[in-house]
């Protein structure tokens, strides 16, 4: 149905801020304005649509089918908007968060995030590093980086690459022992971390069964590059993604001692909300990281 001339926008921009965080109480809060107010201006864009767009049960609320279409188009729209209000007004640079895991930032984004902005000289990038979900709701973010199956509702994914892990260590602490021969030599040496599920698959893949790694000392380091930078200090071995490590590896800091390598079927994916995946600057980096990846396979 088309819109009255005296149709108030505002009526949309509530609707695009409840559909988004999901409760007329939040929108309020968001745009300043009580929840009678929030339902009141709702209520109008739902009866000049002529479809209810919301269903109201109590202490909950979700998109109706029309919501549910309605709801991605505006706020495209509204990006759009403001994206247009700033050029008019000279500024050209907009600012695009990412958060990510630790050691995926420090290992493979960090060492290429120059190559993304000059390649777009107007986008300015804020990286901060996370293990935690981060709720789009709630957050200034625009995109995330994420380990897990990629299955996470409300967000488009874009699988970045597959994770792999084996054991990896320093070539001198190796040779402490008189080498690495068979995998069972490898729990001749302090191990990082042995609770992690990794560990035990690696080695029940490698033939070696009832390693007792649940007897051992307890190192949580809190990200996989840590465990790294210890290994490569010579203080044990750590299980690892040899994607992230190529340098560490060619100049002889790291060493790999079998070919085995494992997966638990996750890998690392691109996340962003479903409503924003038209914004310019999130397209962008979209393009750029899948060239990226696409590249270092090849």
């Amino acid at each position: 149905m088309k819109l009255s001339k005296q149709f108030p926008l505002n009526a949309l921009r509530v609707f695009e801020a409840v559909a988004r965080l999901g409760s007329f109480t939040k929108a309020g809060e968001e745009l300043g304005m009580t929840q009678t107010a929030v339902s009141y201006q709702v209520k109008l864009l739902e009866e000049n649509i002529g479809e209810p767009l919301f269903l109201r049960r109590p202490r909950q609320i979700s998109l109706t089918e029309t919501g549910e279409r309605l709801a991605p188009r505006v706020a495209e729209a509204f990006e759009t908007l403001q994206q247009a209000i700033a050029e008019a007004r000279g500024e050209t640079e907009v600012t695009l968060t990412i958060t990510c895991l630790t050691t995926f930032a420090s290992q493979w984004l960090a060492r290429r995030l120059g190559n993304f902005q000059l390649a777009n000289p107007h986008i300015a990038v804020r990286l901060s590093t996370s293990d935690a979900l981060v709720d789009f709701s709630r957050e200034a973010v625009d995109v995330a980086i994420r380990s897990g199956n990629g299955v996470w509702p409300g967000l488009r994914v874009e699988k970045l690459m597959e994770v792999y892990f084996t054991p990896m260590l320093s070539p001198a602490l190796a040779e402490s022992i008189g080498g690495i021969h068979e995998p069972a030599d490898l729990l001749k040496l302090k191990i990082f971390d042995p609770s992690d599920p990794w560990w035990l698959q690696w080695l029940e893949e490698a033939g070696v069964r009832s390693a007792g790694l649940e007897k051992r000392i307890k190192s949580f380091y809190g990200a996989q590059a840590f465990e790294a930078a210890a290994a490569v200090a010579g203080q044990g071995v750590a299980i690892l993604t040899p994607a992230f490590y190529p340098d560490e590896l060619a100049s002889g800091k790291l060493y790999r001692p079998f070919e085995l390598q494992c997966s638990d079927d996750r890998g690392y994916w691109l996340a962003y909300p479903e409503n924003r995946r038209n914004v310019a600057k999130i397209r962008a980096f979209r393009n750029w990281i899948l060239a990226e990846m696409k590249a270092d396979r090849q």
